[in-house]
């Protein structure tokens, strides 16, 4: 005999309410991390290049910007401490490689005397520049 009694369907549902939860905490985490992926918060208008390397070794930050500020691994400072905190930062023993971040409308005169502050500190130095 045939069965002609109509079947039960059943419905397949997927409970999504934990999902949003997941994504905010997914979405917060890449926002902390983004912001903690660029260490040069000071905002200077870096001169353009057409090639660039890459350095492997211990770096410190000396941003210059247009109206005469020093800041040190994005901490403010005088010209007149730029000596005694570079010089702290090299007695760690690992090469120190110094990454002049100067702006681009900063004068000439700036840049030469922080190089002449590192050439006689016998420090290396950088000078960082925007990708072409």
């Amino acid at each position: 005999m045939i069965n002609l009694r109509a079947k039960k369907k059943e419905n397949a549902e997927v409970f999504t309410s934990a999902m949003n939860d997941i994504m905010f905490f997914l979405m917060l985490f890449f926002i902390i991390a983004s912001t903690l992926l660029n260490p040069s918060i000071i905002n200077v208008a870096l001169p353009k290049a057409v090639s660039h390397d890459v350095l492997n070794k211990k770096e410190m930050d000396l941003t210059i910007t247009k109206d005469a500020h020093y800041y040190i691994n994005n901490k403010e400072t005088s010209f007149e401490n730029l000596e005694s905190a570079i010089t702290s930062e090299m007695r760690g023993g690992e090469e120190l490689v110094i990454k002049l971040r100067l702006d681009k409308d900063g004068t000439i005169q700036q840049l030469v005397d922080v190089l002449a502050l590192g050439n006689k500190l016998k420090a290396k130095m950088v000078i960082a520049t925007d990708k072409n």
